[in-house]
């Protein structure tokens, strides 16, 4: 079976932080992780070398023609957003997804995807700073300013940096499993999984050290304990923390209320279970900490505008059609 070929849009001007997000999460032989072998393309727009605005100048093996036989095609970023990108760049995309390509727009990329027409009458997400602008510019696009990233399911788009890489790993998730996901994201260092509806900040890691405080270590054991009832009062006890201290200290760590939180870990614990084992919905509800089936689908109808069952045939689907392929 042939390798994914997974392409990247350079252009003259681009930032090399932008452009290394697809390349951590497709670029490096992760097959020890239990995902393929990407064949990972960076196509330029413009003939020659193309210069960064850090002030690099680097040689791009790969034109737009690279694009016809993507399986995914990623707009890291994008410039002069009130300019029309080309009209080649255009077409490509357009001829990209006709071929069945997923087009991904991370952070201002999405203004890039957005002039192809793919993104008309769906919903789309960017840096938050630049929605107004995106809206102003295509107003038939539905822009969500205060989310992650959106899969439209053909077309996904992202906020910025941090969101970006949030991006990439869902579509390793939703590609190639949870658990390639999860290993992927501790090889990088990245936050497992994070849901495309959260607000648009940078959560940061909890230290994992040997002498870790008591409040890392109430943390963990919550992940560790997902089927147990965890309350507010109960966790900052064990961290020796007063309610007050310990909310105050998980927003300024993680970036998001405790209860938050703990809900999207629990439906990420619940999409694992749904996509490895055929476990009943009451077994994963009760393992992912939900207490019922019920609760299991309101919270996944919330988080992912979906039902359980429902995400599970879907991802077997998809893991029937790659295998196909």
């Amino acid at each position: 079976m042939a390798d994914p070929i997974v392409a990247a849009i350079a252009f003259d001007g681009i930032s090399p932080f932008h452009l290394s997000v697809p390349c951590l999460v497709f670029a490096e032989d992760r097959t020890t992780l239990g995902l393929p072998r990407f064949e990972f393309r960076i196509c330029a727009i413009e003939d020659g070398p193309i210069r960064t605005d850090a002030g690099l100048t680097i040689s791009v093996p790969h034109g737009l023609s690279a694009l016809d036989d993507a399986d995914i095609v990623i707009v890291p970023s994008w410039k002069n957003l009130e300019v029309p990108p080309p009209a080649a760049l255009i077409e490509a995309l357009r001829r990209a997804h006709r071929g069945g390509a997923l087009i991904v727009g991370l952070c201002l990329g999405t203004f890039a995807v957005a002039a192809t027409g793919l993104l008309s009458g769906r919903r789309a997400a960017t840096h938050w700073a630049f929605s107004d602008q995106l809206q102003a510019l295509y107003p038939d696009i539905l822009v969500e300013p205060e989310v992650l990233y959106i899969d439209n399911g053909d077309v996904v788009t992202s906020a910025g940096v941090a969101a970006g890489l949030d991006c990439c790993l869902h579509i390793i998730r939703a590609r190639y499993g949870a658990e390639a996901a999860l290993r992927l994201a501790r090889q990088i260092v990245l936050s497992p999984h994070r849901q495309g509806g959260q607000a648009q900040f940078i959560e940061r890691p909890i230290a994992r050290t040997e002498n870790a405080d008591r409040f890392t270590h109430a943390i963990d054991t919550v992940r560790k304990t997902l089927h147990a009832t965890h309350s507010l009062d109960s966790v900052a006890a064990t961290a020796g923390l007063t309610r007050r201290t310990f909310t105050r200290r998980f927003q300024k760590t993680i970036g998001t209320s405790f209860g938050d939180w703990l809900t999207d870990q629990r439906v990420a614990l619940a999409q694992g279970l749904l996509e490895v084992t055929e476990k009943s919905m009451d077994m994963i509800a009760f393992e992912a900490g939900f207490g019922s089936a019920t609760s299991l689908r309101q919270h996944f109808a919330a988080r992912l505008r979906t039902t359980p069952a429902q995400y599970r045939r879907e991802f077997s689907k998809n893991v029937q059609e790659r295998v196909a392929r």
